[in-house]
């Protein structure tokens, strides 16, 4: 047991009360990790009060139920767990400064320190994979419905296994996983990968009306009129964002739509050669080198991105190019 998780486990059995959150906007990985390991909790220490928050999402609520977020106020001495989360400004729900201890488990590069305890592995596929690793290590027990969640948040964050970020650790960790619980992955699938007709149709209207550069940055802007059109809501861009990773003249591309609860630009951008998280984190936004977002409140501020975005294509375009003439 590394020195990281014995602590973290030294936390959670000293604190009677427990938030754990995650970030805005939240994926599978965000949610499932978040479940299970409040489930995981209660399991070993059923005394515990232990609170799962955020705003739910309705597309992944076969993962579990989150909890409403207690009055902060009346929290004893809390800890709070921040999951899958670099930056403060980005935790759903939970005010950091309200609680006497803050542990943070994340896969993401390290933007915002949080607390006195800080586990960041940026080579772990998701942090559900971290999750695991840490009830394996530190014995905590994992029924049916915890193996599933955390199951659901590896596959998803690691798109079934085909990142780079997918080692033999992943394999190892799940297949433990798997053994102890004997869960039916075959049943897990469809909840996570089929999709309505009209979520097709959508997917469709974006591969045929992306914009491609000669430097291979491709883009689109999706108007609320074409997302009432399919029927869809603002998040399905952000979901299908990795249905895209295998186009042969594209090595960046990223999709934007407006929030109009946040009044807000949500972008999603992804790569399969330029580092472009630091781009992201110029224009309010940030994650992982290949795969990261952006909020931003002016469409002239989405066009600076995209331009940046392309830029970084034609550099690396020319750096690979330099590469192979030696």
């Amino acid at each position: 047991m590394n020195s990281k998780i014995r602590a973290i486990a030294r936390r959670i059995k000293e604190h009677k009360q427990i938030v754990i959150a995650r970030h805005i906007g939240p994926d599978p990985d965000a949610i499932a990790s978040q479940v299970a390991l409040r489930d995981a909790i209660k399991l070993r220490y059923p005394s515990k009060e232990v609170y799962a928050v955020g705003q739910p999402v309705t597309k992944f609520k076969f993962i579990g139920k989150l909890d409403k977020l207690p009055n902060e106020e009346k929290l004893e001495d809390a800890l709070l767990i921040v999951l899958d989360c670099p930056n403060i400004s980005r935790i759903d729900g939970p005010n950091i400064e309200k609680y006497s201890e803050v542990v943070k488990i994340d896969h993401h590069p390290f933007e915002d320190k949080m607390g006195e305890i800080e586990w960041v592995n940026i080579d772990a596929s998701s942090t559900c994979e971290m999750v695991t690793e840490f009830l394996i290590s530190a014995r905590f027990r994992a029924n049916k419905e915890i193996a599933e969640a955390l199951y659901i948040g590896v596959v998803s964050d690691s798109e079934r296994f085909l990142f780079s970020t997918t080692t033999y650790k992943t394999f190892e960790l799940m297949a433990i996983l798997l053994k102890n619980s004997k869960i039916d992955i075959g049943e897990l699938y469809p909840k996570l990968y089929e999709r309505p007709l009209n979520e097709v149709k959508f997917q469709s209207y974006i591969a045929e009306h992306l914009m491609v550069t000669s430097n291979g940055f491709a883009s689109l802007k999706i108007s609320k009129k074409t997302i009432e059109k399919y029927g869809v809501d603002a998040g399905t861009a952000s979901n299908l964002v990795n249905n895209f990773n295998n186009i042969k003249e594209i090595i960046c591309w990223a999709l934007v739509s407006y929030d109009d609860k946040q009044k807000l630009y949500k972008v999603n951008m992804r790569s399969r050669g330029p580092v472009i998280n630091e781009v992201a984190s110029d224009f309010n936004g940030g994650g992982h080198a290949y795969a990261c977002g952006a909020r931003i409140e002016k469409m002239a501020d989405v066009d600076k991105l995209f331009r940046a975005l392309d830029k970084k294509c034609k550099e690396y375009k020319a750096e690979q190019k330099e590469d192979k003439d030696k």
